[in-house]
């Protein structure tokens, strides 16, 4: 199975990625890819990981899942993650020879649904910390630019980590309301973006299957939610550690929460990803 003929990583791509945090990659992975993929959600959605998350936000039944750290057990996605270039596209942009995958994560809304993802960062829900992050938020279907992810470019050098966003029950059932969880005192609330986007400079792109959007883990992104009729979302996402990046537990608002997992293999606070269980690419 091969890479769309267009996966090239620019020097533009590297510097608007280290730039803005966040870089558009048009048709970076084939039709045959993205076939795989949406066979793997199939099989995901029928038989779901122990971190799934499905909140019905209408009176329709229209929902929005998550679910992430399956890699292990569904065939399609260890695949991607081993065979396909999304590790070289990780390592190009972070300008490393190594990287480790961390995990990937599916995001599934039904025809027409109208759950709006809060704004928010991702680091501060995950069990490491670092700089040097890349998640690769790619469509499976074409996604008008509405519906797809928007971003506020260069928030990830405002040294800032803001108080994290209530997903409702994307949380596990006894934080749903992590947002009013108490935080260091540096920790502070989410900008309000969405009344003036202008000055925020947000940006989003409308997107065909097998496009991608690169981002940094500090980055402030969220999704519009707002699916036309007719219209539903399936997204892959995969996570990609570099050279910084060390174990951090947290004892509030992780989700994924791999502590369990980490200490289970001998991490702990401070120590570099263990490469035998987040698994270490070497890009030559």
């Amino acid at each position: 199975m091969k890479d769309s003929p267009n996966v090239r990583i620019s020097d533009q791509h590297v510097e608007t990625f280290s730039r803005d945090s966040v870089v558009f990659l048009k048709n970076m992975f084939s039709a045959e890819w993205v076939e795989l993929l949406k066979t793997g959600v199939s099989r995901n959605l029928a038989e779901p990981g122990e971190r799934i998350r499905l909140w019905d936000r209408s009176d329709e039944w229209k929902y929005t899942l998550y679910d992430s750290d399956n890699w292990c057990r569904i065939d399609e996605y260890r695949k991607f993650v081993f065979d396909s270039s999304t590790k070289e596209i990780a390592a190009k942009l972070l300008n490393t020879s190594k990287v480790n995958f961390f995990y990937e994560a599916i995001f599934v809304r039904s025809d027409g649904v109208q759950f709006r993802t809060p704004w928010h960062q991702d680091e501060p829900y995950w069990s490491v910390e670092g700089f040097d992050t890349v998640s690769i938020w790619m469509p499976l279907m074409d996604v008008e630019k509405r519906s797809a992810l928007s971003f506020v470019p260069g928030s990830h050098r405002w040294n800032k980590k803001f108080r994290q966003q209530d997903f409702g029950e994307l949380n596990p059932d006894n934080q749903k309301d992590v947002n009013k969880a108490v935080f260091d005192s540096s920790w502070e609330p989410m900008p309000d973006i969405d009344s003036d986007r202008e000055k925020y400079n947000v940006v989003s792109w409308e997107m065909a299957a097998g496009d991608c959007v690169a981002f940094n883990g500090r980055i402030i992104h969220g999704g519009s939610g707002q699916l036309t009729s007719g219209k539903e979302l399936q997204v892959f996402n995969t996570q990609w550690l570099g050279n910084d990046v060390k174990v951090n537990f947290k004892s509030y608002g992780m989700d994924p929460d791999h502590t369990d997992k980490m200490r289970h293999y001998g991490m702990n606070s401070g120590d570099a990803v263990d490469g035998s269980v987040y698994p270490e690419f070497n890009i030559l």
